[in-house]
């Protein structure tokens, strides 16, 4: 019997409030759920704008604790009430000034499985996130979910392939990368990057852009354009529209990662012996 997976994606535009983003991301919830849906993947910091167009202060009054903040356990009642597993990229407190760009992963069932904090942070004009995050300190985590095996890659950490490799060797089945990323210099790696993952790791990518122009923010316009795609690189149906908000539902047939596996043993064939001059400072 085949293993499918129907997984979801959501890239929307923002309401120009909390509340109200928050409430947009639950009944789309919903709606993935009456379509079948077993996992969904919110954006990278779903409930608010992409603050890190600018510096100000006032955008730390968006971090709250996970799991235990009011929002991350509105996620875990969502969960339970969809019966999906959820990722959900927030803006996460640690202790008193400490901030981290984080998704936390929710099984099936309601119950916290743990996070992935953003390792790599971009610090350049439109992207100031080493004003607001700290570089995230918990490793390449692979959760074992109800679904299968997941792992989190957020938006800039696609640029570098290590990660994505331990991601692989840590056993994950299904990759997903929420991002908040606009138009202009790496909009041509968008197919590139996460598409080669997949292939190099032989396992499925689920990748969500922003989508829209955040005006209360200067004129970065997101180009969504999400999507799913194979250990092969091919993409699982139609990318999301490159303008309008879209819920993304397709079905993933987990078996052909051993096909895949079995026939280019990228696993089998590394030489990280070989490697050293890669973690030299």
């Amino acid at each position: 019997m085949a293993r499918i997976v129907r997984g979801a994606l959501l890239q929307a535009t923002y309401t120009g409030d909390q509340e109200t983003m928050i409430q947009k991301h639950e009944e789309y919830a919903r709606q993935a759920t009456r379509q079948g849906a077993q996992i969904m993947c919110f954006q990278e910091l779903f409930y608010g704008p992409y603050f890190c167009q600018e510096q100000n202060a006032k955008w730390y009054d968006l971090a709250e604790p996970i799991p235990d903040g009011p929002i991350a356990r509105r996620m875990l009642k969502l969960a339970k009430e969809t019966r999906m597993v959820l990722i959900v990229p927030m803006y996460e407190q640690d202790g008193v000034g400490i901030y981290y760009n984080t998704a936390a992963v929710i099984d099936a069932d309601g119950s916290y499985l743990g996070k992935y904090r953003k390792t790599h942070l971009p610090h350049l004009s439109g992207f100031w996130e080493k004003y607001y995050f700290r570089p995230g300190n918990l490793g390449y985590p692979v959760f074992d979910t109800a679904v299968g095996k997941v792992g989190v890659y957020i938006c800039y950490d696609r640029h570098f392939p290590e990660g994505a490799r331990m991601l692989g060797l840590h056993g994950a089945e299904i990759v997903f990368i929420p991002s908040a990323t606009s138009r202009g210099l790496s909009q041509h790696l968008w197919r590139i990057e996460q598409t080669s993952h997949a292939i190099a790791n032989g396992y499925f990518v689920g990748t969500i852009n922003r989508v829209g122009i955040e005006k209360e923010l200067g004129a970065n316009d997101y180009y969504g354009q999400s999507y799913f795609c194979t250990p092969r690189g091919e993409y699982v149906g139609e990318m999301g529209d490159p303008f309008k908000e879209e819920l993304i539902v397709r079905d993933l047939d987990l078996d052909l990662i051993r096909e895949v596996r079995n026939t280019w043993q990228f696993y089998r064939d590394r030489r990280p012996e070989a490697y050293g001059d890669i973690v030299a400072p």
